[in-house]
């Protein structure tokens, strides 16, 4: 069965600008995500991967990549994963996030989100961890994340 988001995804690869098209239209549905102007480099079932650059406005007062923006790398890379990987008779919502901030993140932030269990059809809702790690340029991991979403069948519209 079809993807629509993956479908849009692999239309928009063949134009020479499709990873940022397909990143503003994301940060167009959800408005929030564009605060670190995100660049989704690779979407497949099962898998997001996304960058933001380091600039004055994702920066903290040390001169590093601020927590939150890179909290909303998590989220947005977990989020498209997750929408990307269901059938369309499933929806999700984030329910909460752990963090782990391991060192300082400095220069572009590289994020991956993958589930931690096989996200299935059901007839009834789930709990669905999904893993974040972020690295820096030179692959070094600066922060990861948990974050658990709650999976359920779409309601049926009569």
């Amino acid at each position: 069965m079809a993807n629509r988001l993956i479908d849009l995804y692999r239309g928009m690869q063949r134009w020479p600008a499709g990873n940022w098209l397909f990143s503003r239209a994301i940060c167009f549905k959800a408005p929030y995500f564009a605060t670190i102007a995100p660049r989704i480099t690779l979407l497949e079932p099962g898998r997001c991967e996304a960058t933001i650059r380091h600039r004055r406005k994702v920066t903290n007062h040390i001169g590093t990549v601020h927590a939150i923006a890179l909290c909303n790398l998590a989220e947005l890379v977990a989020g498209v994963m997750t929408d990307a990987s269901l059938p369309a008779s499933m929806r999700w919502i984030p329910r909460g996030m752990t963090v782990e901030y391991l060192k300082k993140a400095n220069g572009t932030m590289h994020a991956v989100a993958t589930p931690d269990v096989p996200l299935v059809e059901s007839a009834e809702g789930y709990d669905l961890p999904v893993g974040v790690v972020v690295r820096d340029r030179a692959g070094e991991v600066v922060f990861r994340a948990r974050i658990a979403m709650w999976v359920s069948p779409k309601p049926v519209r009569a």
